[in-house]
């Protein structure tokens, strides 16, 4: 009899807490880019509301996740070259499968667009690639860079007598050589890219400076990322 009633409470708490899943209320969406609506690789953090009883993050191109016990819940998302989205998720929005679906877009930050204004197009006015990304140690172009560079493209368009100088920066560490020569190759690659998208190469001129021009000389990771960069210099308009 003992073993019995053992194996019936057992079922019973099962039972119980296949209903609790039953009745579970769901985030999910997708997180693409505002420009191309292609899918991002982000960093998605959620926690709940007001008191942070629940915390999770997740990374991905998508995300899900159960609402639990009717509270809201707020979501960060968070990738390289986009601006950070925040939201509040309620699970009163629920549709009829118990999902409050949420497909959220990521926008380019405001670097490349604030630098596009007229003001910012007189000859000697530097400005700095901050959305750029390279796969580490190469010279090939994330597909987040994509909206930046593009800014840049309109940005050569509008003006068409602008002259412009990609240089490359690396940070202080390795063999000097070959950061001179990573940091040639990746302005070569962000030329490359710029006239496949219409822009005049006789207009984008490059120069490398390996690691001869730090930003700032501290040994930290922080630091080293600081310098590796492209920065876009303009010469004539």
């Amino acid at each position: 009899m003992k073993f019995f009633l053992t194996t019936t409470a057992v079922f019973v708490a099962i039972l119980s807490v296949a209903q609790s899943t039953d009745t579970l209320v769901y985030a999910q969406g997708k997180i693409v880019s505002a420009t191309t609506k292609e899918p991002i690789t982000a960093k998605i953090s959620y926690q709940s509301e007001p008191y942070a009883n629940v915390v999770g993050s997740l990374n991905g191109s998508s995300f899900s996740f159960p609402l639990f016990e009717g509270e809201k819940y707020s979501i960060t998302i968070e990738a390289p070259g986009f601006a950070t989205a925040k939201y509040l998720l309620d699970p009163a929005d629920a549709n009829a499968e118990r999902k409050v679906v949420k497909d959220i877009e990521l926008a380019l930050p405001a670097t490349v667009a604030k630098n596009s204004e007229t003001t910012s197009h007189r000859a000697g006015h530097t400005m700095r690639l901050d959305n750029l990304i390279f796969a580490v140690g190469t010279a090939k172009i994330s597909p987040e860079s994509h909206d930046e560079l593009d800014e840049v493209v309109s940005m050569l368009k509008n003006n068409p007598n602008m002259v412009v100088q990609l240089e490359g920066h690396t940070d202080i560490k390795g063999d000097p050589k070959l950061n001179m020569k990573l940091s040639q190759e990746r302005v070569d690659a962000v030329r490359s890219y710029l006239v496949s998208k219409g822009s005049n190469k006789a207009k984008i001129k490059t120069k490398a400076f390996g690691g001869t021009s730090p930003l700032t000389r501290e040994n930290t990771e922080e630091a080293h990322k600081m310098n590796r960069r492209v920065e876009l210099r303009i010469l004539e308009n």
